[in-house]
């Protein structure tokens, strides 16, 4: 006897399918699905470009599974990296079921909000507008945002949210599922992320330097993990890692005086690595100098984007 799990799953009522995060840098995806999961993936900062690689993470629940893709902003690209980044971002808008696009709060929609709903019309997604961080307006101007952008779009749902107070995440999850097709599960009911530790490691590494650097340097950073061994008794992981930059008078300013900023760096990112790895590490920091990579086909691949996406 043949069992279809399509249907087995439609008569459990389970659902499951494919969902991306798009929208300008810095409107908080990466914030928001952290807190859809519950446990942090994706690297957060203040400054643009922090997102470089579709992340896929997965959301499991008695009505059945999300999985989710974290791409980059949208946005106008100056170099083969920025390439990269925006055509892994557009190309997803037509391998899923919906389509979340994440906003501030405004009633101006300026160039590159314009240039993504160019975009989605060129899809049949359903498109879920968020407005994220309405934490910090008042309550009777939502009203007014939602306006705005529905002139834009014709949005299958329109959200407000706080992804760093996580609020009204519950409406998020429960509107995905309404778009969902019924279907068996892609993961295991504990997977999390389909990211290898050593990737995650090192965004947890760049992550950092993000945060403590200066605005100019950190778009033309990188970290290669050169070794990761967990030791014998699985108490201990050791980690040698580099930050790569493009320049030498970058490089200076990353190790710091007498390595003070390399030590910052380093000390600010082992306690989020130990967190994840659930063990102690000893990380060990360099910088390496390597001109111009982000217009190297090569090295961007080196330093663990797809090849296909370039």
């Amino acid at each position: 006897m043949n069992i279809n799990l399509d249907e087995l799953n439609a008569a459990k009522g389970k659902k499951s399918g494919f969902v991306t995060l798009i929208g300008r840098p810095n409107v908080g995806k990466s914030t928001l699905m952290n807190h859809l999961i519950g446990q942090k993936i994706a690297i957060t900062s203040s400054k643009p470009q922090t997102t470089r690689n579709r992340i896929q993470t997965v959301y499991t629940c008695e009505k059945g599974q999300i999985v989710f893709l974290d791409t980059p902003g949208i946005h106008k690209a100056k170099n083969k990296l920025g390439e990269y980044m925006v055509n892994v971002a557009e190309r997803t808008l037509n391998e899923v079921d919906v389509i979340l696009w994440l906003v501030e709060p405004g009633t101006f929609i300026g160039a590159g909000d314009q240039h993504i709903a160019g975009q989605l019309k060129k899809t049949n997604t359903p498109v879920v507008l968020i407005i994220n961080k309405i934490d910090t307006v008042k309550k009777e101007d939502i009203l007014k945002f939602m306006d705005a952008y529905r002139k834009i779009y014709h949005f299958a749902e329109i959200i407000p949210v706080s992804a760093l107070r996580a609020q009204n995440l519950e409406t998020v999850i429960d509107v995905i599922f309404k778009y969902l097709p019924y279907g068996p599960m892609f993961y295991d009911e504990d997977t999390v992320t389909d990211q290898p530790q050593r990737q995650i490691v090192a965004e947890m590494i760049r992550e950092k330097a993000l945060r403590c650097l200066d605005e100019e340097i950190p778009h033309g950073i990188a970290v290669s993990i050169d070794r990761m061994k967990e030791r014998r008794d699985g108490m201990m992981f050791d980690i040698d890692a580099a930050i790569i930059c493009e320049r030498d008078s970058h490089k200076g300013i990353i190790i710091g005086k007498g390595g003070a900023m390399l030590k910052k760096i380093g000390s600010a990112a082992r306690r989020d690595i130990e967190n994840m790895l659930e063990a102690q590490v000893n990380l060990q920091l360099w910088v390496k100098v390597k001109k111009d990579w982000r217009d190297s086909d090569f090295m961007i691949k080196n330093f663990g984007y797809d090849k296909k996406e370039i």
